[in-house]
């Protein structure tokens, strides 16, 4: 009798790794086969040259005084007109809500429909204290050792300038795109999106609806993915929503040398409730964005990555308790919670009748702004106030089966041979959300190549942008914008 079970619990084991030998070895490549893109001539140095310029303007934005540095925008307007003349003689320029820039390059077919490319000129400011840690000075815009240094060379003026010189080249040579183009530069993206969200209104009184739009976001990641060789070139389809709250509770003040009953100060009681908030959280699902991703990442990796990937039916818990041990992996599967800010008490020897926190989320598209306060409601309870800071639903999740999203698979195709093309989620936010009401098909994505090393220059010290990369992202939008008046594969 026993031999017979254990004989037949090994056939069973015998047929799941059949199993999962077969459904590993069937799931073949989604990678869309294109010939490579014709070279292009590109005086990368003079590029690199015009991003340094371009950084040398603090265009430092803030969200408490809009005016603040005006004077450096309005410097970078007039350089951009000089050092690219040809877009400015024969695109459409205009100046929406202060200082953020619409160029309108007018098409030959006014019944396709038209695609935005976006960017902004606006740069965070340099943290205080970290100035001596730069190699090079903030907003020098050196160019040495292959790279472009400063704050701004990556997010965004890289994409700014790329932006332009393929048009600049493009008309160059003559050529008319077949849908009317909008190039979109924010100049208060990194502080609120008015702006952005102005040209939107714009068009919209215009009656323009957008093919699809392109703005920054992901990249090309370079041994940031396990188990894959090849850079992987994530293709945002939505970003996460945004919402913090203040909690705020009233407890029994007094002198700290008679304190009250334990449970009934404010500052026990905040601590308590952030300590429920923070152990539990929203749940983790791999579902979704990140479910496709993976999949679509799988048939190109080896060994046990392609095969646990490639079976989620069986090995998707396993899979999901791995991801959640990474902060950047656990951003992709859930809300986060984060607990940013604490206030409470201004003398030692006096408990202190009030406290508050505030507590940041990134909500998972699924997920809502109702819903989280729900959530922190039942951890809380009625004796504490909650305050939302408004915030941003989730955006709307663009598909990969459309057009335009196979249109950007086959440019990175062709221009950087082995690259994996996937979707991803993008965990913060960009001006391309204030898109949604004129496109159902909103793409955050630019070819600036990164390694693990390179994640802390975003918006920290040491900001740079390989030359070559540079180049690279001139070539993308220059056979972008080609490839959008070829007959479709």
């Amino acid at each position: 009798m026993i031999k017979r079970i254990a004989l037949a619990l090994a056939g069973l084991v015998g047929l799941l790794v059949l199993a999962v030998a077969i459904n590993t070895l069937r799931q073949g490549s989604r990678q869309i086969d294109v010939p490579p893109a014709p070279p292009l001539a590109l005086d990368e140095k003079a590029v690199a040259d015009k991003l340094a310029g371009a950084i040398r303007f603090q265009t430092i934005a803030s969200y408490d005084n809009p005016s603040l540095n005006a004077d450096q925008f309005l410097q970078l307007h007039e350089y951009l007109k000089q050092r690219f003349p040809r877009v400015h003689a024969s695109l459409q320029r205009e100046v929406v809500a202060g200082m953020t820039l619409l160029y309108t390059w007018k098409g030959s077919d006014a019944n396709a429909k038209p695609v935005a490319l976006m960017a902004h000129h606006d740069v965070v400011p340099v943290a205080p204290g970290t100035e001596r840690s730069w190699e090079e000075e903030p907003f020098s815009g050196t160019v040495k050792e292959g790279f472009v240094w400063g704050r701004g060379a990556w997010d965004d003026k890289g994409n700014l300038i790329a932006q332009l010189e393929a048009v600049e080249m493009l008309l160059a040579s003559g050529f008319q795109p077949r849908q009317t183009i909008y190039l979109v530069s924010g100049a208060d993206e990194e502080v609120s999106g008015a702006g952005a969200a102005a040209v939107v209104k714009l068009l919209q009184e215009r009656k323009v609806r957008l093919d699809f739009v392109l703005d920054e976001g992901m990249l090309i990641a370079d041994g940031l993915v396990p188990g894959l060789d090849k850079p992987a070139a994530l293709i945002g389809i939505a970003e996460k929503g945004y919402l913090s709250v203040v909690l705020r509770v009233s407890g029994t003040p007094g002198h700290s040398s008679m304190p009250p009953p334990k449970g009934s100060t404010a500052v026990g009681m905040l601590a308590a409730a952030l300590r429920r908030i923070d152990d539990e959280q929203l749940p983790a699902q791999l579902r979704g964005i990140a479910r496709e991703m993976f999949e679509t990442l799988a048939p190109e990796m080896s060994g046990l990555q392609r095969v646990a990937l490639s079976n989620l039916w069986l090995f998707g818990p396993l899979v999901q308790a791995q991801l959640e041990k990474g902060a950047s992996t656990n951003a992709m599967l859930r809300t986060t919670t984060a607990l940013t800010i604490v206030n409470a008490g201004n003398k030692e020897n006096v408990i202190p009748g009030v406290a508050e926190a505030t507590v940041n989320f990134r909500l998972l598209p699924g997920d809502t702004r109702d819903g989280v306060l729900q959530h922190v409601r039942s951890k809380t309870g009625e004796r504490f106030e909650l305050i939302s800071l408004g915030g941003a639903e989730p955006s709307p999740v663009s598909p990969t089966s459309s057009d335009s999203y196979r249109q950007l698979s086959r440019t990175v195709r062709s221009l950087f041979p082995g690259a994996v093309v996937a979707p991803g989620l993008l965990v913060g936010g960009t001006d391309s959300r204030h898109f949604t009401p004129i496109s159902d098909h909103i793409y955050r994505f630019s070819p600036v190549r990164a390694k693990p090393e390179d994640l802390t220059r975003f918006h920290g010290t040491n900001e740079r942008i390989a030359v070559a990369n540079l180049g690279e992202l001139v070539r993308f939008y220059h056979q972008l914008l080609r490839n959008l008046n070829a007959p479709a594969p």
